[in-house]
């Protein structure tokens, strides 16, 4: 699958990402006619060589005489609707800006529909939305996964005054993302670059195994000490690679003071509060003391509401955190009909073979239902997908894609 892994060195914001494409092979005119679709007069897209510290890099600069800086969603949209645009880049540039404004609408609690987009709502910035969309598709990207995003702390400007970096739309617009902090006193992300990372990736995390095809290097405005640069690889991902990388959050801790049953209660909590996976793993401390080890794999989003429940349900003082990489395999879920009712059948395919296991909680309540053995009604589930398999039946090939 032809994949583009962004890798924001120093951050990302839509014309970085713009150069980063074209750097890596799409030329300028193909993307100025792409974006003549608009129907809009009153900008130009200029490329130049730039240095950013001692790499060269190519910068875009969207010039414009419209000089409409506020705009609605409904105006938004309707410019998109009036563009001959092809319809997936329209439908998905209207979910990236549709996003910016609900976020928007949140921070300064009022409507939807009375939202105003300042910056955001400029020319350069419909520009910057619609221009990398057309450029992944130019350039035949199917797949778009993205590194941890950094985000810088310090005070910007705004048309709202004075506000706290990251910008509060940036943050919101990541939820769910794979975020690090950097010391930088500056805006690392855009809300514009924020949106469109998150709409178009796949997941965040390391680099994944790619037959390398190209290398773009987009440049960022500001000439700073270390490279104001987002490099761009895209190639090929290697067929017998199919297992999914992704960055979660590995929270552990010590404890020796607490009862068995609140270390099962504990884990019972965690879980239905959104944790991957809990654990405890029985350890020897200090003076020689048996304790647990507690273990929380979640995803980046959870780990502070995951933290805060740890400190209130445990006698824990301190809490280790950590980013990992997972790399697990893609499945689908598959129904099959038994003697016992129809069940799922997770499955998990790679190169080398398949994996399938019977849901336990279908297979639970139809035991209990049918007051057989738990076995027999796995046995009789994985009996049926087999036959399934074995008849070619096209839900097996397609199934329901799991997170």
């Amino acid at each position: 699958m032809p994949t583009a892994y962004f890798d924001l060195i120093a951050g990302a914001s839509g014309d970085m990402l713009l150069g980063a494409l074209v750097d890596a092979g799409l030329t300028l005119s193909r993307l100025q006619e792409g974006l003549d679709a608009l129907h809009l007069p009153g900008f130009e897209l200029t490329q130049a060589r730039v240095l950013r510290g001692a790499f060269s890099a190519t910068k875009i600069d969207v010039r414009v005489t419209d000089h409409v800086t506020a705009r609605h969603l409904a105006e938004i949209e309707a410019l998109l609707d009036a563009s001959a645009l092809p319809a997936h880049i329209r439908e998905r540039a209207q979910l990236v800006f549709r996003r910016i404004v609900e976020v928007e609408a949140g921070i300064h609690d009022i409507p939807v529909e009375q939202a105003h987009l300042h910056e955001l709502g400029a020319l350069d910035t419909i520009v910057d939305v619609t221009g990398v969309l057309l450029g992944l598709d130019l350039l035949g990207v199917e797949r778009v996964i993205v590194s941890p995003v950094p985000l810088g702390r310090g005070i910007a400007h705004s048309a709202h005054g004075r506000m706290p970096l990251p910008a509060p739309a940036t943050v919101a617009l990541l939820r769910g993302a794979a975020i690090v902090g950097v010391d930088h006193a500056v805006e690392t992300v855009t809300p514009t670059a924020a949106a469109l990372l998150t709409e178009l990736a796949e997941s965040f995390g390391p680099l994944p195994a790619l037959r390398l095809a190209a290398v773009g290097y987009g440049a960022g405005t500001r000439t700073t000490p270390e490279p104001n640069i987002l490099r761009v690889l895209i190639g090929e991902a290697v067929e017998h690679d199919t297992a999914q990388a992704e960055t979660l959050t590995l929270l552990e801790t010590n404890i020796d003071d607490m009862t068995a049953e609140l270390h099962g209660y504990v884990v019972e909590r965690l879980l239905a509060a959104g944790a991957l996976d809990a654990y405890l793993t029985p350890v020897v401390m200090k003076k020689g003391r048996p304790a647990v080890m507690l273990s929380v794999l979640c995803r980046p989003a959870d780990t502070v509401s995951l933290r805060d429940l740890i400190f209130a349900e445990t006698t824990t003082l301190g809490i280790r955190i950590q980013q990992i990489a997972r790399h697990c395999l893609p499945r689908t879920s598959i129904a099959v009909s038994t003697p016992y009712g129809e069940l799922r059948v997770k499955v998990a395919r790679w190169a080398e073979g398949e994996k399938a296991a019977p849901e336990y909680e279908d297979c639970r309540r139809a035991a209990q239902a049918a007051g057989v053995p738990l076995r027999v009604v796995y046995e009789a589930a994985l009996a049926e997908y087999g036959k399934d398999r074995a008849s070619g039946r096209p839900e097996i090939a397609t199934g329901v894609q799991l997170n």
